[in-house]
């Protein structure tokens, strides 16, 4: 298991469980650290051992052994072994689960008289406001959405005051249109609500747009965890996800040409020339840059159709000797980014550790 530079880790599970099923014998054991704000995406192929970690947490696989702590309360060790309704941890699931026969407002109040602290009415109307739902509240679930169904169940789960707010793959029974409603609230919760957040998603786009810390599974196992992009960027990805090879950089709206509708984004003193997608100027951007998307130059190659070219220099080459592909990390000023070229180009142009070369960025997608 590959364990990459954490941000303050706070949150620390270190839980085994053997579990049996129609014959089959599956195996969890894991020891992972995330933060304790913002959001930790766990991924993972199916059987990989996802929903028997969140279940595990929760508290409601007894047979689990090992030690959960949350800073410093400790949910289970060798002693203690907290029951699920004790480890205050708000849950939101692929569908809803609203109480058909209730509106809104008292699918809200059930949470409320379910806190494990008394709910102030300001912290109510916050939830309520954050999740856009206050026009929703005398409805009843079969008036609403998927989308808006997804957003009641958070602001339901937000409102017991959880210390941990997990969400199994809350995306995954939406159209398109709809992930697209919801995922702005998402992505809004981490700045407003001081809790972690456990993510389980099969979307790596997803994934990419609002995770600061990724946790892989492979096996029952954690096959990497760490900040997200260390975690895209690193060369021990996955087989299943080595597609997804990227950087993940923050940049900021500087420049906007109406001539070309495009707009200038910089980022480590770097600059990126981006569509415009109606930003205003000093927006921060989240961008993804996918490794197979970089190409290198030896040269400033300015008679391209590739618009954004940035000198850097090589500072790692990581050859796969099980495929035609060499990761070549570029250090450009404070930041690095990954390119995934073959093996031949890396002979041929005799890249070294150290050398001078132009990274040629030819798609950046604008996460948020």
């Amino acid at each position: 298991m590959a364990k990459l530079r954490a941000s303050a880790p706070t949150i620390h599970a270190k839980l085994a469980v053997s579990l049996e099923s129609e014959s089959k014998t599956f195996q969890l054991d894991i020891d992972c650290e995330f933060p304790s704000q913002g959001i930790t995406a766990i991924l993972g192929e199916s059987g990989s051992g996802k929903t028997t970690l969140l279940r595990c947490i929760a508290g409601l696989e007894s047979k689990a052994k090992g030690q959960l702590k949350l800073g410093n309360k400790i949910w289970q060790d060798e002693n203690i072994f907290l029951p699920a309704y004790k480890r205050e941890i708000g849950f939101v699931f692929q569908d809803a689960r609203l109480f058909e026969h209730l509106n809104v407002k008292n699918n809200l109040q059930f949470a409320v008289k379910r806190s494990h602290e008394k709910i102030k009415k300001a912290f109510y109307e916050e939830v309520v406001s954050a999740l856009d739902i206050a026009s929703l509240l005398l409805h009843k679930p079969e008036q609403l959405s998927g989308g808006e169904k997804q957003r009641v169940a958070i602001a339901r789960a937000l409102l017991i005051k959880p210390k941990l707010l997990i969400m199994d793959e809350p995306l995954a029974s939406l159209d398109n249109a709809r992930k697209h409603e919801v995922l702005p609230y998402l992505a809004a919760l981490q700045n407003m609500f001081d809790l972690p957040i456990l993510y389980v998603s099969h979307s790596t786009d997803e994934v990419c747009k609002l995770a600061d810390h990724v946790i892989i599974l492979n096996n029952g196992q954690v096959a990497l965890q760490g900040e997200i992009n260390d975690v895209f960027a690193h060369s021990s990805l996955p087989n299943a996800y080595k597609m997804e090879t990227s950087t993940i950089i923050h940049a900021r709206v500087t420049e906007k040409n109406e001539r070309w509708h495009l707009i200038k984004a910089e980022f480590g003193g770097n600059s990126l020339w981006l569509q415009d997608n109606n930003q205003t100027l000093r927006k921060l951007l989240r961008l993804r840059i996918l490794a197979n998307d970089v190409s290198l130059s030896l040269d400033d190659q300015k008679d391209s159709t590739i618009l954004n070219r940035i000198e850097g220099r090589i500072a790692g080459i990581e050859i796969d000797n099980s495929s035609a592909t060499a990761l070549v990390t570029i250090e450009l000023n404070q930041i690095e980014i990954v390119a995934q070229v073959t093996r031949k180009s890396v002979d041929d142009l005799f890249l070294m550790v150290g050398m001078t070369i132009w990274a040629q960025i030819k798609t950046v997608a604008i996460l948020s």
